[in-house]
């Protein structure tokens, strides 16, 4: 049995399913390595244009894999603290490759994302959750830190130091409609309706320029790390200029806008 999906149910659109809904989807390597190369294969696929990531049956993810977390051939020979290390680095190369992706990441967050699933939620570009969803920073509640997988540095920057602070040192969950309001995800769906709702987002972004979409990813995630705005405005501009030269998508933009149509940006 494949523990990770990959479909693409429509034009343009991966969706890539973390697939063990008996244990949540949790982190175990055999469900995060094969998920880990699948992100990185379909970041190539130049067909697609949106890539939507979501877990199997009523779960997202559930962090690390209390049952069986499984052996790595990289873990031969190694003491306890060398394999700790390398398991660190493989989880660690997911949450990379999903911000590395050329392709804007959906997040549907279908149910619980706890621990490293928060992490792996928060990844994402875009998220939309289920009603059914809820996010926990297990860490803290395991006698650990809540700070793992990037959670400290995403999640201030997506709803503010003060909250993220107190989440993360409580260790309380944020239900779905908590996390709408404070700007952890996009919308609240019903999980019914979930899936057709990132499709709906996915279509808007296949509707525009591919070299747009991509640059425009490239510098959302380097302003998270910019360290002034006239070093990032320099980028911006570099970017802008490159697509407003190199392509004659805005040309197409103007005469499509004259003559009442969608615009067709060949790039």
């Amino acid at each position: 049995m494949s523990y990770v999906k990959v479909e693409k149910p429509r034009p343009h659109t991966t969706v890539i399913t973390l697939n063990r809904p008996e244990r949540m989807n949790a982190m175990a390597f055999d469900v995060m390595v094969p998920f880990r190369d699948a992100l990185q294969e379909v970041s190539f696929d130049n067909d697609t244009r949106v890539v939507i990531v979501t877990g199997a049956g009523h779960g997202f993810c559930a962090g690390a894999d209390l049952e069986d977390p499984g052996w790595l051939d990289i873990f031969d020979g190694l003491t306890m603290p060398g394999i700790a290390r390398r398991a660190m680095k493989v989880l660690e190369d997911v949450i990379k490759s999903i911000r590395d992706m050329h392709q804007p990441v959906i997040g549907a967050v279908n149910g619980a994302a706890i621990g490293g699933g928060f992490c792996l939620a928060m990844a994402t570009d875009i998220r939309l959750a289920a009603e059914s969803a809820y996010f926990r920073p297990a860490g803290i509640n395991n006698g650990l830190t809540s700070a793992e997988l990037g959670l400290s540095y995403l999640l201030p920057r997506s709803i503010g130091a003060s909250r993220a602070f107190e989440i993360m040192l409580t260790g309380r969950d944020v239900d779905a409609l908590e996390a709408e309001r404070i700007g952890m995800v996009s919308r609240v769906l019903p999980d019914a309706e979930l899936l057709d709702a990132c499709f709906e987002v996915a279509d808007r972004i296949i509707g525009l320029s591919q070299v747009g979409v991509e640059l425009s990813k490239q510098i959302l995630s380097a302003g998270l790390e910019a360290g002034s705005l006239h070093s990032h405005m320099n980028h911006e501009g570099h970017a802008q200029l490159f697509v407003r030269m190199t392509t004659q998508n805005f040309e197409e933009a103007i005469k499509a806008r004259k003559q009442g149509r969608a615009p067709h940006f060949k790039d």
